[in-house]
């Protein structure tokens, strides 16, 4: 029997870095419209969500998202993210969510269809994107992936892999039970610089439009 996917994204109008990030413009478009159109476009999901304390929202994405309000209180600074995932998990019901990010614009349809067609064969019981880094790494003072002694190549060194919170996809009774969005045998969809960037500062918007208008002129060559 085939299972349900639902994806849904999280937006307060209001945020605290970066003034109203979610819709201001980028390219042709809302930072906003971005996510929602690779997720509409894979066929694998079933319902794609906003979910937002107003409606408005709904001027700055593409016709096919379907609107769910939210209650006010989980737009606050405090609020943690399982919180408002739980809030629309027990009002919208699926086997399997995607949870994703408008802050993530540059994420590719390829990257998100391909981790969750991972997911869906069973073979792990969660997605998430990351970014891999074969580098030297300290933490809290201690080297989390070399002996200081014994240097290695960098080639060889044990790589790391760091979340880009692009996005995450799970099943509905592990995230109920267990209060996690990623599983025990998660799949890791590594992605690029370009799909890593993610947008919380005046910096990084400003980086995202240097991205898009360089993009733009490569397309016109």
């Amino acid at each position: 029997m085939r299972k349900k996917v639902v994806a849904f994204v999280p937006i307060k109008i209001k945020s605290q870095r970066l003034a109203n990030k979610n819709i201001l413009p980028l390219g042709e478009y809302s930072l906003s419209w971005y996510v929602f159109n690779n997720l509409l476009r894979i066929r694998k999901i079933d319902e794609v969500y906003v979910f937002c304390s107003d409606e408005k929202i709904m001027n700055y994405v593409p016709n096919g998202v379907k609107f769910l309000k939210r209650n006010p209180y989980l737009d606050g600074d405090l609020v943690k993210g399982n919180e408002i995932y739980q809030s629309f998990i027990k009002t919208i019901d699926s086997d399997f969510y995607l949870l994703a990010h408008t802050t993530s614009p540059f994420m590719t349809q390829r990257s998100v269809e391909n981790a969750l067609n991972h997911v869906l064969s069973e073979n792990f019981d969660s997605a998430l994107s990351v970014q891999k880094k074969q580098t030297f790494v300290w933490y809290k003072g201690q080297t989390l992936n070399y002996e200081p002694n014994n240097i290695p190549r960098t080639q060889d060194i044990e790589p790391i892999y760091i979340e880009t919170s692009g996005f995450y996809i799970f099943k509905k009774d592990h995230f109920l039970t267990l209060e996690r969005r990623i599983g025990f045998n998660p799949y890791f969809q590594e992605v690029d610089d370009i799909e890593a960037i993610d947008i919380d500062t005046k910096d990084d918007y400003e980086f995202a439009l240097k991205v898009i208008k360089n993009n733009k002129l490569l397309q016109e060559i």
